[in-house]
């Protein structure tokens, strides 16, 4: 059960976030918050308190709430988690619900996952809706800087040496890859709009299939 509730407060807390978004700072009507999240307004007002009393809203009686800086975090952490799991679901091969796969998948994700989903994208990349992503809190962000940068062939800069390191899509087009060369290890340059050398061997791919390879971008590649 006390997961469960841990959920419904980030979901809470994520549903704040999306209104800074749109209205930075500004108070949410309670009302307009269980709207939102599908609720009673009785319900919405009791967590509202709740989160309040624990430091994460700013809670005033009759005219709403809003994040504190602690709850700022949280909200920006969850809802980064969301749209970077609905980034990943986009790139598999995946035929469901991705809004409503992303809302399950969001609470799975821990920091070890978000650093690894975050090297899959770049600082301009958007979700599926084309909304953005919000910026890594600053506990993540710490852990990227250290880290190597990863990028999919679509925005691999030309003449950068990369290593591959992940391919998502189905088996079958997956093993028309490795049979060019694009295996996991193997070293890429892009030469060209379309055309990459894969350890030495020239191909062409196209959009769909440059989104789904990965690679990491080395500096020890002569």
């Amino acid at each position: 059960m006390v997961g469960h509730f841990q959920e419904f407060e980030d979901e809470y807390l994520e549903m704040m976030y999306e209104f800074h978004e749109g209205d930075p700072g500004g108070m949410v009507r309670t009302g307009d918050l269980a709207a939102k999240l599908d609720v009673s307004p009785a319900s919405a007002t009791e967590m509202v308190q709740r989160l309040a009393a624990r430091g994460y809203l700013e809670y005033v009686p009759y005219k709403g709430a809003r994040l504190t800086d602690t709850g700022l975090v949280h909200g920006q952490k969850m809802k980064r988690r969301h749209r970077l799991a609905e980034v990943l679901l986009s790139i598999l091969p995946y035929d469901g619900n991705p809004h409503e796969t992303a809302c399950r998948l969001e609470h799975a994700i821990d920091d070890d996952m978000e650093v690894a989903l975050s090297r899959l994208i770049t600082p301009e990349t958007k979700d599926p809706s084309g909304r953005e992503i919000p910026r890594p809190t600053p506990d993540i962000a710490a852990r990227l800087s250290s880290g190597s940068s990863s990028v999919s062939l679509m925005n691999l800069e030309p003449n950068l040496p990369a290593r591959l390191t992940a391919i998502f899509m189905p088996n079958e087009q997956a093993r028309a890859l490795e049979a060019g060369g694009f295996q996991i290890g193997s070293q890429i340059v892009r030469t060209g709009a379309d055309s990459f050398l894969a350890d030495g061997r020239e191909a062409l791919l196209s959009d769909d299939w440059m989104k789904c390879v990965f690679v990491e971008i080395v500096n020890d590649i002569v």
